[in-house]
């Protein structure tokens, strides 16, 4: 059985209406809608519903009827994801990561986590997230920083929102160094199987919620929040974007953590969260990116 997505192109203010629209209709049925800027200097943006099954006219003829009013002339497209076995290719061939005290391996390096080390498994590489980018490995140390640090230890901070988890791997972090509860969303609904995946493989499942969610409109947010730690490691323009919804999500005196920003770019990820009353605490540099803490 193969996943897909029906998605059209088109520009940043119809991507804002063609997501309003599509989520309107497709919400309560499970299926997410997502959008995702494709070409910068161009301003192209993509609008997708993802389903699974196999494809058919029925889904891709409600989105053009949703559509028809305010986006007549619209190109609906199809990719399909297939079948690949996304567990047997998930860290074959790379080696363990350790950062802080953690260590990110794959089930062929067991061999080389230690006594006092957080070892955590992954299965799958689909999902972005094996430790082995700056941002992964620099949003892991910030968290058991930010944790440890934490008045009445690690659990101050419950519950903890990793937003856009890919494989999991920060959500599970978070759940190894204290009794937190988390929701780890996504907008893609293969990185939150992979996610879910991963956390019941490191047997975290009692403490992680993983969820296919759009922005914040799911009510996952609503039910689980306000929370005392929100981590996104996503990029700076969506960040920036987000930040009055990240802080409206946030308890009082929590934490968020900021990753996928280039050095280049910290300024203005600072100045967008200043202007929202957030400060900030720290910086982490690492390979060219850096992950910011404020309160």
């Amino acid at each position: 059985m193969s996943d897909h997505r029906y998605y059209f192109r088109t520009d940043e203010a119809g991507a804002k209406r063609g997501l309003d629209l599509l989520d309107s209709i497709f919400e309560d049925e499970g299926l997410p809608v997502a959008t995702m800027e494709i070409d910068e200097d161009k301003g192209l943006w993509e609008v997708s519903v993802y389903a699974p099954g196999e494809p058919g006219d029925t889904l891709k003829s409600r989105i053009s009827t949703c559509l028809a009013d305010e986006f007549p002339n619209v190109e609906i497209e199809l990719e399909v994801f297939g079948e690949t076995d996304w567990i047997a290719k998930s860290l074959e061939g790379l080696t363990p990561v350790r950062a802080g005290r953690f260590l990110v391996h794959g089930a062929h390096d067991r061999s080389a986590v230690r006594i006092n080390d957080l070892a955590i498994e992954l299965e799958a590489g689909q999902a972005f997230g094996t430790g082995h980018h700056g941002t992964t490995a620099g949003c892991l140390e910030m968290i058991e920083s930010v944790m440890r640090a934490s008045p009445g230890s690690s659990a101050g901070v419950s519950p903890v929102l990793d937003l856009g988890t890919g494989s999991g791997v920060l959500a599970i972090a978070a759940a190894m160094l204290g009794p937190v509860r988390v929701l780890a969303t996504d907008i893609d609904p293969v990185a939150t199987r992979v996610a879910r995946d991963n956390v019941r493989h490191n047997h975290r499942t009692a403490q992680i919620r993983c969820v296919t969610a759009t922005g914040f409109h799911s009510t996952a947010f609503r039910e689980e929040g306000p929370f005392g730690l929100i981590i996104a490691n996503i990029l700076a323009r969506p960040l920036m974007r987000m930040a009055p919804d990240i802080k409206r999500h946030l308890a009082p005196g929590g934490s968020v953590i900021l990753s996928g920003i280039l050095a280049s770019q910290r300024w203005q990820v600072l100045a967008a969260f200043n202007g929202q009353g957030m400060r900030h605490v720290q910086t982490l540099w690492r390979n060219g990116w850096v992950t910011l803490h404020l309160k």
